[in-house]
């Protein structure tokens, strides 16, 4: 009888919905159901690409979004907001009394 192989180690990333689907399992006497195994990762599988366009979606919104802005900033050039005007500390105060 052979020693158990450890499950095999995915690098980061490298986990896509294909490679669920194409994942096999050795068969033992005593072991899961093959069946229900393989529609669990067929399950895991169209999670995975539902995952995957949502990224892809919210990549892509952000990038347009991203243009929008620096285009906008272009545009209005310096005469835009710039923030709050720096306090002055020192000597530099106006005394009216």
């Amino acid at each position: 009888m052979s020693a158990p192989r450890p499950p095999e180690r995915i690098a980061r990333g490298d986990l896509h919905a294909g490679r669920v689907r194409a994942a096999r399992f050795g068969r033992r006497w005593r072991g899961l159901d093959p069946d229900q195994v393989y529609a669990y990762l067929d399950l895991l599988a169209d999670e995975i690409e539902r995952l995957t366009r949502e990224v892809v979606t919210a990549r892509t919104e952000t990038n347009r979004i991203t243009r929008a802005l620096r285009s906008s900033a272009t545009a209005h050039g310096a005469g835009c907001w710039r923030g709050p005007e720096p306090r002055r500390r020192g000597g530099n105060r106006r005394r009216y009394w």
